[in-house]
């Protein structure tokens, strides 16, 4: 691999006897990871069913490697939302965001969705995330993982984080900004990234980097906790950022976000290679050594930053208009399909948008005037005598919560059948009408029963392809 000459220039002169060991790694391959999604299973009882050998990632409690020639988005757990596929490096800001349940939490850049559903996991199912990403493009994808791995109190925005302000400040509890950037971390997996470095530079991607930390900072309330990360090595940045935020700032600070694990009993778990921040690469305050930088020829993964702040207590709290929603009149075929479910639902949080129904998290701001992908959990449509509910609401299920399933084996070939939206003939006797097909147990979506014949409801878009 060549590597742009003023790239091996800066690196060299930042990691001095380091560097020839970081660029002996450019000859080694990538480490491919997934992530277990604990909104559905264990860690353990993922390693109990999964179908080709994993091993455990040292730093992420649910996060595993797996043998590059395997394939796990081609098989039937994957489209039960069980894992989500992302390299190990870029695991690291989400499981150190110190989540609580309940907390009111943003991503801001949050496309493809990898630490989304990661935040939402960890809420599990209470509070609000809200998962933003500016490229409408993207956070069409955004959305669809939120709602493969069954994230039932989530907003999914597509707005600028200055538009974004506006509404939401000194609302969130949490926040995490995983930040554009100039992508070294990431020129051994996607060597193409080297050109976009050369083209654009560090200082472009600094300018957007300052500009969405100063639309993050005023959302975040006081006492609050956010996280600010890029797959970058480039002192200006990373410690550099954080030097201009806190300038900006002053009543945010730099916390070691290790203790912070450590502190809630976390087991199990090694930080074994991780590296802290360099104040003097910038001339910055002391503190930027509690950031936190992997390498690549340090642990196995392709490399990130990441840096733990903390905002100041202050008696001051801004009140929010919260977005109040008419008492909806369900239709007697949603009412009777909703009642049979075991998903827990406040009526008050119910929302009706023309034949859609949704269920609504708690205490959110009025949203008007921004583009909103998803509020909420997307149950399904009204229909004239009928009600269809959604994939989103598939997903979201465990197999206990409905009391018609077809329950296949991940080795059926009619599972991958269903996956590819074709008709199913079931025998037996089951009874008529919708029915939730499930893999080993794990939802995948929706299938209407008449005369021992499936028609089948899987979401077109979602298909196995």
């Amino acid at each position: 691999m060549t590597l742009p000459k003023l790239f091996e220039s800066r690196m060299r002169e930042l990691l001095k006897e380091e560097y020839e060991e970081y660029i002996s790694c450019f000859d080694q391959r990538h480490y491919s990871g997934l992530r277990v999604n604990t909104l559905k299973i264990t860690p353990e009882e993922f390693e109990a069913i999964c179908p080709y050998e994993i091993k455990r990632i040292p730093w992420i409690e649910n996060g595993y490697y797996y043998d590059g020639k395997a394939q796990p988005a081609r098989h039937p757990y994957y489209y039960a939302g069980l894992y989500y596929i992302q390299e190990p490096s870029a695991m690291t800001p989400a499981s150190l965001l110190p989540v609580n349940q309940g907390d009111k939490v943003l991503d801001l850049c949050a496309a493809p969705g990898g630490k989304s559903t990661e935040l939402a996991a960890r809420l599990k199912g209470e509070g609000v995330l809200v998962a933003n990403d500016i490229s409408n493009s993207r956070a069409k994808a955004l959305l669809k993982n939120m709602e493969l791995f069954g994230v039932r109190n989530a907003i999914v925005l597509s707005e600028a984080p200055s538009r974004l302000m506006n509404y939401f400040e000194g609302y969130f509890d949490k926040i995490l900004v995983d930040a554009p950037c100039s992508g070294e971390g990431m020129f051994r997996k996607s060597p193409s990234i080297m050109k976009n470095w050369e083209q654009y530079g560090v200082e472009y991607y600094n300018k957007l980097q300052k500009e969405i930390l100063l639309s993050a900072a005023k959302m975040l309330k006081p006492g609050g906790s956010m996280l600010y990360s890029t797959c970058t090595f480039s002192p200006e940045e990373n410690e550099g950022t954080i030097a201009f935020l806190l300038k900006q700032f002053p009543e945010f600070h730099v916390v070691n976000p290790l203790k912070k694990k450590e502190s809630e009993g976390q087991k199990g778990v090694s930080y074994e290679g991780f590296a802290f921040g360099r104040p003097e690469w910038v001339n910055g305050p002391e503190e930027l050594k509690n950031c936190i930088r992997l390498w690549p020829h340090r642990i196995h993964g392709e490399g990130h930053f990441i840096t733990l702040l903390e905002k100041a207590p202050d008696s001051g709290q801004k009140g929010y208009i919260t977005g109040s929603t008419d008492k909806v009149n369900l239709s007697d075929e949603a009412a009777e399909f909703l009642h049979k479910i075991g998903l827990p639902m406040d009526p008050g949080n119910i929302n009706l948008r023309e034949d859609k129904l949704y269920l609504l998290p708690r205490d959110i701001p009025v949203l008007k005037g921004l583009r909103i992908m998803r509020t909420g959990l997307f149950l399904g449509e009204m229909k004239k005598c009928r009600f269809e509910p959604s994939q989103a609401l598939a997903c979201a299920l465990k197999m206990e919560d409905y009391d018609r399933i077809i329950n296949l084996s991940a080795r059926d070939p009619d599972t991958v059948k269903y996956l590819k939206c074709q008709t199913l003939e079931i025998t037996g006797e089951p009874r008529e009408g919708w029915h939730l097909i499930c893999v080993d147990g794990h939802p995948l979506g929706w299938g209407k029963l008449l005369d021992g014949v499936l028609k089948n409801k899987y979401l077109p878009g979602w298909r196995w392809m």
